[in-house]
């Protein structure tokens, strides 16, 4: 299995390879050169496995050879042990015919472990195989960082450091990113929005000296070992709703697009899937892009479900790439024109993007407004996120189950659920004393040599 740039000018590489470089040289980002497709009957054959099974049967084609097959059986295990549910990824039914995947049992309680314990497991053997160390800068606009910082935390052969935008992720977001005491862990709360730390890390990236100064790695959705374990709950669940003799839909609250790219490969690995729907927040660039064909920046608005709250949704342009046939010059042109704020998509390319996504979006008022009204019906207590997706996925309800991917715990986000429900949520008992740990956070601005220098700094 090979791996291909997004923009057609950088080496192919290993599935080991390109899990441990990020983004390709070109900027571009790495997909594999062909989709792995699954017959019916292996589809069927997953049927009543544990996650970690299917988890290997999925993910098992895209490896190559970079594990045995005992090795990366090993890695799954120890990758979704500290899971606090034995499903690891749930379903509960809400309405007929709509049922939620909670992917918040994870050790930080959002969807995003399911990726980073994966990829830290996998990170720890290669560096210990190679005897190498690197440094991981990551970007946040709130559970990416925390899932990086629990994945890789101890470590001794890696230094990670995250990126979140000061001010703009909730507490308890911003606590779980701030009290580990491990001392390969640093956390910069940077000046400006999620958009401005993530053109940072890219930028650091595009600086060949620094990047291979550093040994730079990169663990965000970019880096498409994160991709592909999300794959795996979109088979799990849709099995157990009776795929692949009966056809699902699926409706995901993103923001940069990572989660819901990843039901585009179960689709073309041969889930049937009937609908992928884009939900987003107030900051809708997305659902604009769907509808009009113009993807245009213009600006953030903070909102209740901050990890939304982007406009540079770096994996559209993985969907980009299969939609434009594969043209890495053609997506090159999109991402330059994207420098002065906008672009418009081909109206080919806006065909094939609509046959296989459809999109909504959430105001802040429906998104409370969905949070109550679930909490009334049903006894569901959605964080913000969720909501979103919520409220989408009912305007696209038909014949077909509904699976709502439920990002995050409500515990994450007790303010604006409490509003919505007269009831503050929780922590789980395991993290009931973090709001009362002490903090070790630095606060950088938004210059990138002020970035570099410090990590230099910190890693000598």
């Amino acid at each position: 299995m090979k791996y291909i740039s997004t923009r057609g000018n950088a080496p192919e590489l290993s599935f080991e390879e390109a899990m441990l470089t990020g983004l390709a040289r070109d900027g571009g980002l790495y997909v594999p050169e062909t989709i792995p497709t699954m017959s019916t009957e292996q589809i069927a054959d997953l049927a009543g496995k544990s996650y970690e099974d299917i988890a290997f049967e999925i993910m098992r084609p895209f490896v190559g050879q970079a594990f045995s097959d005992d090795e990366f059986r090993g890695i799954i295990a120890r990758a979704y042990e500290g899971f606090r549910h034995d499903a690891r990824a749930p379903l509960v039914q809400l309405a007929p015919n709509h049922f939620l995947l909670e992917l918040f049992h994870g050790p930080t309680l959002a969807f995003k472990d399911f990726a980073m314990q994966l990829i830290g497991q996998l990170f720890q053997f290669s560096l210990a195989r190679q005897n190498e160390r690197v440094t991981i800068v990551g970007a946040t606009s709130g559970d990416t960082g925390s899932a990086a910082i629990e994945a890789f935390r101890g470590l001794s052969n890696v230094d990670v450091f995250i990126l979140f935008p000061h001010g703009r992720v909730s507490d308890i977001q911003r606590k779980q990113m701030t009290t580990p005491e491990d001392s390969n862990v640093h956390a910069l709360a940077m000046d400006g929005d999620f958009d401005d730390c993530q053109a940072a890390l890219k930028d650091m990236f595009n600086d060949f000296e620094f990047r291979d100064g550093v040994k730079l790695a990169g663990v965000n959705s970019i880096n498409w070992a994160r991709v592909l374990a999300q794959v795996v709950y979109y088979f799990s669940s849709a099995v157990s709703l009776g795929a692949p003799h009966r056809k699902v839909s699926f409706t995901v609250p993103t923001g940069n697009f990572g989660d819901i790219f990843a039901g585009y490969i179960a689709k073309k690995m041969g889930l049937p899937i009937e609908k992928l729907v884009i939900a987003t927040n107030q900051n809708d660039i997305l659902h604009r892009a769907m509808e009009n064909g113009a993807y245009t920046k213009e600006g953030v608005t903070p909102s209740i479900s901050p990890s939304m709250d982007i406009q540079v949704s770096s994996n559209f342009e993985r969907a980009l790439f299969d939609a434009y046939g594969r043209d890495g010059n053609a997506v090159a042109q999109l991402m330059d024109e994207l420098k002065d704020g906008s672009f418009t998509i081909s109206q080919g390319a806006m065909e094939v993007l609509r046959e296989n996504f459809t999109s909504g979006r959430a105001s802040e008022d429906e998104t409370m407004q969905t949070i109550s009204s679930e909490f009334a019906n049903c006894g569901e207590v959605l964080c913000p996120h969720s909501a979103v997706g919520v409220k989408v996925a009912n305007e696209n309800l038909n014949e077909i189950p509904m699976i709502t991917l439920a990002t995050a715990h409500p515990a994450k986000f007790p303010d604006a659920v409490e509003q919505a429900v007269a009831h503050r949520p929780d922590l789980p008992p395991h993290m009931a004393d973090m709001m009362d740990k002490p903090e070790r956070v630095t606060r950088v601005p938004n210059d990138l040599g002020h970035l570099m220098a410090l990590i230099k700094e910190r890693i000598a």
